[in-house]
């Protein structure tokens, strides 16, 4: 049935997320006060507020020796919707949700991935995991034993590949309901991925936006808002 009717399950996927976000238990929320890193937990060698964004920044003199995360502490998400402006000079960085933390501010993970470049701006990366799960433009079926099956097509390359703006502000929004996630950047469904490997998914975790190791590199974020399950959010 999968195969057959690919835009109907997406479309039952977005009447049943609305219909669970406009749910009593759903907040909607700013994580970021545009002023301070109130709630948010990272390398303060790395992590600032300049001119009203989050920052993140490596030079010649301060590299980072591994991927570090600025880390939001205010709980553990299972359900949500996530919208934000990210801006990248050089580099990569990404997005993690329902992740894992380890230890020094290190991070693994599903992630929302972009890079200066745009090669890989909107796919789907599990950090310290199964590695690259979805490249952009694709629907992926992740079956129970881990095996990825293209099934579809979410955007046109060129079209999504244009709207990126390079060292500029660009949107991105991350929608996860069960084990169905979508990444969408300026508006194109760069990634819809449904995932069946129990043993390997992750249906609830933190928050984090990554910088990572390598040449120097500057990342910013602004305008993010988390609409998400309240009881999921408490969850320790």
């Amino acid at each position: 049935m999968r195969r057959l009717f690919p835009a109907l399950a997406t479309a039952l996927f977005a009447i049943t997320f609305v219909s669970a976000v406009s749910a009593d238990d759903t907040d909607c929320v700013s994580l970021f006060d545009g002023k301070t890193l109130d709630g948010w937990d990272g390398d303060p060698r790395f992590w600032s507020v300049r001119d009203g964004v989050i920052t993140g920044q490596t030079t010649k003199e301060t590299p980072t020796e591994h991927n570090t995360f600025l880390i939001w502490r205010g709980g553990k998400v299972g359900d949500f919707q996530l919208d934000m402006d990210f801006r990248i000079v050089d580099g990569n960085s990404g997005i993690q949700y329902r992740s894992k933390e380890s230890k020094d501010w290190v991070v693994g993970g599903y992630q929302a991935d972009f890079d200066a470049p745009g090669r890989y701006c909107g796919i789907r990366y599990e950090e310290r995991g199964r590695g690259i799960l979805a490249l952009r433009g694709k629907k992926v079926w992740i079956g129970d034993d881990g095996k990825k099956e293209v099934v579809g097509t979410t955007c046109d390359e060129d079209a999504a590949m244009g709207s990126i703006k390079k060292e500029d502000w660009n949107h991105y929004t991350i929608v996860a309901k069960g084990n169905h996630l979508i990444h969408k950047v300026n508006g194109h469904v760069t990634v819809d991925v449904t995932d069946n490997q129990a043993d390997k998914r992750s249906m609830a975790g933190i928050l984090a936006v990554q910088l990572h190791q390598g040449p120097p590199m500057l990342v910013q974020f602004r305008n993010i808002q988390l609409k998400s399950s309240k009881s999921a959010r408490k969850a320790k």
